[in-house]
């Protein structure tokens, strides 16, 4: 049996974390959440909503945020892979603008707790990528934003070499800079 493992990371409260899983003949069984282990390792999300997105191959989603309602996230892949990146843009951070990213796979079954103040967004790297978010606030449409996913500031490397091609919504595309963003607000 794999119990709960948190990991921290190098940017602070950015945390990955791999469930407890207990494999047996039959396949596994898995509990991803239990707000008291969570809240012992210093997590505190209060789910709202859970998302769900599926993703061809060569997909990238974001990098989103809300500037009102600001969530924080607990995510995973249940289908197939993705590289997931989180980007700090909380203002009094040490850390601000640094980028950490991770491979999240439904083999590997690892999650990542974002917290409130974080731009996030994926890569598919699988055909029929299943991915959940578990939400600590409502999505709120008008309080939608982003950067872009290939800001020269925030300079994420993204595996770009493991897809044929990249598809990005218009949306996405048209996204500010992270200086851009920062002039606006």
């Amino acid at each position: 049996m794999q119990e709960f493992s948190f990991q921290k990371t190098t940017i602070n409260s950015l945390t990955l974390i791999t469930p407890l899983c207990i494999p047996d003949p039959r396949g596994y069984f898995s509990k991803p959440f239990e707000k008291s282990i969570f809240a012992a390792h210093g997590i505190d999300l209060s789910p709202w909503e859970e998302l769900r997105s599926c993703s061809n191959k060569g997909v990238l989603r974001g990098l989103h945020f809300q500037r009102r309602h600001s969530q924080d996230k607990l995510v995973q892949v249940l289908h197939g892979a993705v590289y997931d990146v989180a980007v700090d843009l909380r203002e009094s951070s040490e850390t601000f603008g640094k980028w950490e990213g991770f491979y999240l796979t439904a083999e590997n079954r690892q999650m990542l707790y974002i917290p409130k103040g974080f731009a996030h967004g994926f890569l598919a790297l699988e055909d029929d990528t299943l991915f959940s978010y578990l939400c600590g606030d409502r999505y709120d449409p008008e309080s939608d934003g982003g950067v872009r996913w290939n800001d020269p500031q925030l300079a994420i490397t993204w595996p770009l070499d493991r897809v044929e091609q990249t598809i990005i919504s218009d949306k996405d595309a048209a996204l500010p800079t992270l200086a851009e963003y920062q002039a606006s607000i």
